[in-house]
């Protein structure tokens, strides 16, 4: 559980009764679904712990951001939520970023840069950890070549 208050949506993941309900609605407005329901489904979807939820939700935010100019705000901090879940990182800060330059004071967003630093801080930790093993491990392979043609000879 993160420690940051203020992104708590990060890890808080609707009921499936609760996403249930925003589902049915969105299948029974079907093709003139509005753009409200549409919303509440995507964010529904973004908060979910299953993978293929957050990347409808991210794919549904994405159009209302297209489509609907007045509702782009509003989209900023779900399609920043939902890339970060799905380990988009770049896509999560550009969408954060452009909340927080219109919005510098925002908490949620300013929590959610926290998370999304402390993940790429993570990973570029793990992704050296993994190219120093593959050195590592090259060059003992190297070495013993090495080793056993200098024998042969």
């Amino acid at each position: 559980m993160t420690q940051l208050p203020y992104a708590i949506d990060a890890e808080t993941p609707l009921s499936q009764a609760e996403l249930d309900v925003l589902r049915a609605q969105y299948e029974k407005e079907d093709v003139m679904v509005g753009v409200q329901t549409k919303f509440n489904y995507a964010w529904g979807l973004v908060k979910s712990n299953v993978r293929t939820d957050q990347h409808l939700g991210v794919m549904l935010l994405s159009e209302i951001f297209r489509t609907s100019p007045e509702r782009r705000r509003e989209c900023l901090y779900y399609l920043a939520l939902g890339n970060y879940k799905l380990g988009n990182y770049a896509q999560a800060r550009k969408y954060n970023d452009l909340l927080l330059e219109n919005e510098p004071g925002n908490l949620q967003a300013s929590n959610l840069q926290a998370l999304i630093d402390d993940k790429v801080a993570k990973e570029g930790l793990m992704g050296v950890a993994i190219v120093s093993g593959v050195a590592v491990a090259a060059g003992v392979i190297g070495g013993v070549l090495l080793r056993n043609l200098g024998r042969k000879r």
